[in-house]
């Protein structure tokens, strides 16, 4: 009897689709094993994705969602199509993710007085940065997404954030009532099984970038490094894999092309598996000034085996021991970037012995079971 009042009714809500999928299947999954009923909330139509989560016993409920913009009119329809949702289904307890479903959700749970609001802050983004808006502009709108949060956030049960910066941003904007209520944990994890060991390629150097098409994730720094380094070494490559975005800082197709052409970037596409580019890649590169949470897709690389270079930032730093598996570097600035790669050209050795090093550190803090044993304690989900 015990053991049955414990069941919920959970509904997750994220902003994107896929990443419901990509970021969250094994916490679903996990649920659902434990018995509760579980609605994943999103605005894209996927058809793959809806099958995956059926295929776990996940119900996906589609609403209307502008991940990037402030467009009140757009958000007002978001809040009041999950407030709609929300109150025909009757959740125990809410699980959003991101920006807006954070906001937004947060607010129409506390209105339908849902008991249990548990929040993942996977990144504040770069309003919290002064990175690519103008000072002013971007004090305004960080204090309305102070205000925001404020409000969804009041009464929560728990707030988990993915590194130290966010937390204190969290405490400093006096976000929540109850500090004692933030729960660090280390990103959305990896699974160790499905990213496998595997030693680098022998020839080489191939350097790996995968993101999203932002400029902030650094992409142009990528390709400044790549030039620099291709003089002094013109048998190394320099790989650039993933999806072109809406966001006000995507780079164009014509760009990339650009760079293409001019035989310093070869762009992979976009894939649904990148376990393979990790394989045959020899360094893991994300020069991100992005205000990340913690990029996944190193997480994917430590899994493989792969020394990572990337920015000395939140988010970033935590994922690498400078000198130990890899190594950090200034955001913005394409030297020090080229600087650390030019070390795996001169040692190739450094990939394997630092590379070793990348899947232990996966092991010890970012395997995806534990971090969901973590949340599943904090919600009391077991």
């Amino acid at each position: 009897m015990q053991s049955e009042q414990r069941k919920r009714v959970i509904a997750v809500i994220a902003s994107l689709t896929v990443s419901l999928t990509i970021f969250r299947l094994e916490l679903l999954k996990r649920m659902v094993r434990a018995g509760h009923k579980v609605f994943a909330f999103a605005p894209d139509n996927d058809v793959r994705v809806e099958r995956q989560l059926a295929a776990i016993g996940v119900d996906f409920v589609r609403i209307p969602m502008a991940r990037t913009g402030l467009n009140p009119f757009q958000d007002l329809a978001t809040l009041w199509a999950l407030r709609r949702h929300l109150r025909q289904l009757k959740p125990d307890m809410v699980l959003p993710y991101t920006m807006k479903p954070i906001i937004y959700a947060g607010i129409a749970a506390r209105t339908l007085a849902v008991k249990e609001r548990c929040f993942l802050v996977t990144g504040l983004g770069h309003v919290f940065s002064d990175q690519t808006t103008p000072v002013m502009r971007s004090k305004v709108i960080r204090q309305l997404c102070v205000v925001l949060y404020r409000i969804a956030f009041r009464g929560a049960k728990v707030v988990f954030a993915y590194n130290e910066a966010d937390a204190d941003d969290l405490r400093r904007y006096r976000m929540l009532e109850d500090n004692s209520k933030i729960v660090l944990v280390s990103g959305s994890g990896v699974d160790l099984e499905h990213f496998e060991l595997s030693r680098p390629p022998q020839r080489g150097p191939v350097f790996l970038m995968i993101a999203r098409l932002l400029r902030d994730k650094g992409v142009a720094e990528f390709v400044d490094a790549a030039r620099r380094l291709q003089r002094e070494f013109p048998q190394a490559r320099f790989q650039l894999l993933g999806h072109f975005d809406c966001n006000p800082t995507s780079i164009s197709h014509d760009q990339i092309n650009s760079w293409v052409n001019e035989g310093v970037l070869e762009y992979l596409g976009h894939t649904d598996d990148v376990r393979p580019y990790l394989a045959a890649c020899t360094v893991f590169v994300l020069p991100s000034y992005y205000r990340e949470g913690i990029p996944r897709s190193i997480l994917e690389a430590l899994a493989t085996g792969r020394p990572i270079i990337t920015t000395d930032l939140p988010g970033c730093r935590e994922t690498v021991q400078p000198g130990v598996n890899g190594f950090l570097v200034e955001p913005r600035d394409a030297e020090s970037l080229a600087d650390a790669m030019a070390a795996f050209a001169r040692q190739p050795e450094l990939a394997v012995t630092m590379g070793q090093r990348s899947r232990e550190l996966a092991e010890a803090r970012f395997d995806v079971h534990e971090i969901n044993r973590v949340l599943f304690a904090w919600m009391q989900l077991e």
